[in-house]
């Protein structure tokens, strides 16, 4: 039974959504252990949305430690179809200044071996990740901050580090020689994750500070990053709730069907327990190919 529809990942103040209402907790169990915290179910602007603070209450799981797949999964069993997912970022651009907001389209991948598929353990699935985010959600996404008058970049290469330290002065140079536009911690895994659950994911990058590249940001700090951050929460919370708000309750994109020609085990030689783990994910394909 699906229970809400849309998903939302970021920090914890986002539960405090003005019009968020018929709130309740709930707890969910996956095969990949727990996730970072209970869901936050609710209705808003008349959407059923799962709400889920990346790091915790009180945010107290490092990038490095996040369990993307007990998140990711938790949500694909509540039955999210969409995930809108704020993160902070650093900016690598000059005209990406801190407090705009830029919904990129692709990533780079700087992390040291974090886990990032469904699959493994006797069952073998390639998904496509040319174009790793969701068209149709990103349009709207960015759609719905113009129309709100807040300033927004469309497009852009998301930087996806390892942390928990900010970058050295020649690494955030050298992003910036290859055209990379923001820098991050978390965002590409749960873009993976989502993409092998077929659901449709987009980041809403909050830019709050110019990494260590800038003469005038040469040092980054905890205190510059909050204190910026606080200011664009709402803009992030006035772009999730438009969005919400306009988003098709049928999908017509590719994300829909990502695993329709993904799985390449025959599935009379994928092991029983593998098949129970991953049903709400492979379920239809495999109950169809057998």
């Amino acid at each position: 039974m699906q229970r809400a529809q849309i998903g939302i990942i970021g920090g914890s103040g986002l539960y405090d959504m003005a019009g968020v209402t018929d709130r309740e907790e709930v707890k969910v169990t996956t095969p990949f252990g727990e996730p970072s915290g209970p869901y936050v179910l609710g209705t808003l602007r008349g959407r059923r949305v799962a709400f889920l603070a990346r790091h915790g209450a009180g945010h107290r799981i490092s990038p490095s430690e996040l369990n993307f797949r007990a998140n990711i999964f938790g949500l694909k069993t509540l039955g999210v179809e969409y995930i809108l997912s704020a993160s902070a970022v650093g900016s690598l651009k000059e005209e990406y200044r801190p407090a705009h907001i830029v919904i990129p389209d692709q990533f780079f991948d700087r992390t040291k071996g974090r886990p990032s598929t469904f699959f493994g353990r006797g069952l073998v699935g390639h998904v496509g990740f040319a174009h790793p985010f969701c068209r149709i959600l990103s349009g709207i996404a960015y759609d719905t901050g113009k129309k709100a008058g807040i300033t927004i970049h469309k497009g852009g290469t998301y930087v996806c580090m390892e942390g928990p330290q900010f970058s050295t002065l020649a690494e955030s140079m050298l992003y910036r020689s290859w055209g990379m536009d923001i820098i991050g911690m978390t965002n590409l895994q749960e873009a993976k994750l989502a993409r092998e659950a077929e659901i449709c994911y987009t980041t809403i990058a909050l830019v709050t500070d110019y990494d260590c590249w800038h003469p005038e940001h040469d040092s980054v700090t905890v205190e510059m990053v909050m204190s910026t951050l606080s200011k664009n929460a709402t803009t992030a919370q006035e772009i999730i709730a438009g969005a919400v708000e306009r988003l098709p309750y049928d999908r017509t994109c590719e994300c829909a069907s990502a695993l329709k020609y993904a799985l390449v085990t025959r599935p009379e030689m994928i092991p029983d327990q593998v098949k129970a783990d991953l049903a709400p994910i492979i379920g239809k394909y495999v109950t169809a190919l057998n």
